[in-house]
């Protein structure tokens, strides 16, 4: 199998916009072994790294080949757990630079569970190495980023499969089976919840990073120069250099299911806006700790969002989905309500399509098969669900400050938009008990989006777009399109 060795990746990731391309050749993303051998490099140990640890030692014949991380005492710490757990079958290596990882022929596929800045980055390294991906949502920090990801996919034609577990939940996929075949009605609204309660990060102060953590690694494509203690290990979510919100965080799992159930022809919004704020904590995190998004798609139905952080006496955890169809009925907590109905009815659908063995067991054994249609969660599924997501923060990074009212929100003439924010206004007031006087809610634009090119268009079109890509930190360069 033709692999980019670590020299190169050196040399060609200098150049500003250099692509990591395998010249000449296409990976053919084999798996090593005539018994089915799978060995795996996790990227990221906090965390969801963890979990991805644990997911691939309880498959058969799978082996954890490397640990990466930049920080030395996760490093060690997860290497010990994992090679005693090993007890002699095979020994992990630790690395802290994944490239040493994609430079060895015997790795068959990477974990990626670092912070969502790198997620994309790696998961285009691992492509053009011959490397199937597993990567943990969002697949993509930013919308131009996630592209590159798409096409890295086609080109190399690995198996890439989204850390999005819902898509392996055959309950889920045989509902929107349903929905999509008519058997409520028409869909009008998917809609997702990320309601949970969080606290606030205080302010750290900007110093030097600890001696254990590697911090030109750490940072790798994120443009960001000074260290403070929030970004490690977990508070980088709520810096948008780093991290995306809750919104595309825990979020990004309800949006992708939101998305997932209208109609099988939809791909991106045509519009987008979202309201919100950060409220109460007056802390050093920049992202929306409260917020509303709404898109809009080519064929009339909406997605609709909506992230509640901040904590009360009574607060509701609401981590789901919820579906509207134009007849007036609707599904909440898995119980169908018919139009005009107070009293739910008793409904059962088929189990849909997935590929079985939960989110780790899937991809095993599409890596296995080496075909990248029985991932659970592919990179266009990916891609599509992390958009809606982008493109909500990005109206809300656009929006201005209006007075804290039921008013505030700018839904036009949709009705149902401007109901549900009225919920979420009435318990952000009484609940958590934000006084009109002194606050403001955040209102983004309309912002138009074009499915094709995936570009804005009209008005606020030129600062949207100024949105769809960060740049890079040198040696860190996501490739461009032509050169994936």
């Amino acid at each position: 199998m033709s692999h980019l060795n670590r020299r190169r990746f050196l040399q060609t990731s200098t150049a500003a916009g250099a692509s990591l391309l395998l010249t000449g050749t296409r990976a053919s993303g084999a798996v090593n072994g005539a018994n089915d051998r799978v060995r795996v490099a996790v990227a990221g140990l906090n965390g969801r790294g963890q979990s991805h640890i644990a997911g691939w030692m309880g498959q058969s014949n799978v082996e954890l080949a490397y640990l990466c991380d930049p920080d030395a005492n996760v490093l060690a710490s997860r290497l010990k757990q994992v090679n005693d757990k090993a007890a002699g079958k095979y020994e992990a290596k630790g690395i802290a630079d994944i490239r040493e990882a994609l430079d060895d022929p015997t790795v068959d596929a990477v974990s990626v569970a670092t912070p969502n800045h790198w997620h994309s980055l790696i998961t285009i390294w691992a492509a053009q190495a011959g490397k199937h991906v597993y990567v943990e949502k969002p697949m993509s920090h930013d919308v131009g980023e996630g592209r590159i990801c798409v096409e890295a996919q086609k080109k190399y034609g690995v198996v890439i499969q989204h850390g999005t577990q819902n898509r392996s939940n055959a309950g889920i996929a045989g509902l929107h089976e349903a929905i999509q075949a008519g058997k409520f009605g028409k869909l009008k609204i998917s809609y997702g919840y990320c309601c949970k309660k969080r606290g606030t990060i205080g302010v750290k102060s900007v110093g030097a990073a600890p001696e254990n953590l590697n911090w030109d690694i750490w940072r790798g494509p994120a443009q960001i120069d000074e260290f403070h203690p929030n970004y490690v290990h977990y508070n980088w979510h709520w810096f948008w250099k780093t991290g995306n919100g809750d919104l595309n965080n825990q979020g990004t799992h309800q949006l992708d299911i939101a998305r997932w159930a209208l109609d099988t022809d939809q791909t991106h919004p045509t519009r987008v806006m979202a309201i919100g704020g950060r409220f109460q904590w007056n802390d050093q995190g920049e992202t929306p700790n409260t917020m509303m998004g709404i898109a809009e798609y080519p064929n009339g139905q909406w997605a609709f969002f909506n992230v509640r952080n901040v904590g009360y006496d009574g607060y509701q955890t609401q981590v789901e989905n919820e579906y509207y169809f134009e007849d007036g009925g609707k599904i909440i907590r898995n119980k169908y309500y018919p139009s005009g109905s107070k009293e739910a009815e008793k409904y059962s659908v088929e189990p849909g399509k997935v590929t079985p063995g939960g989110n780790f067991g899937s991809f095993i054994a599409a890596v296995r098969a080496k075909d990248p249609s029985m991932a659970n969660g592919n990179a266009m599924d990916a891609h599509y669900g992390c958009v809606l997501g982008h493109l909500m923060n990005n109206s809300y990074r656009l929006g201005v400050k209006v007075p804290f009212n039921k008013k505030a929100g700018r839904f036009g003439d949709n009705k149902d938009a401007a109901e549900h924010f009225a919920t979420l206004h009435e318990i952000m007031s009484k609940g958590v008990g934000i006084p009109e006087d002194g606050n403001e809610y955040v209102v983004g634009p309309w912002l138009t989006f074009d499915p094709k090119t995936e570009l804005h268009t009209g008005e606020h079109a030129d600062a949207a777009n100024e949105l769809l890509k960060d740049a890079n930190r040198k040696g860190y360069q996501i490739p461009s399109l032509g050169n994936v």
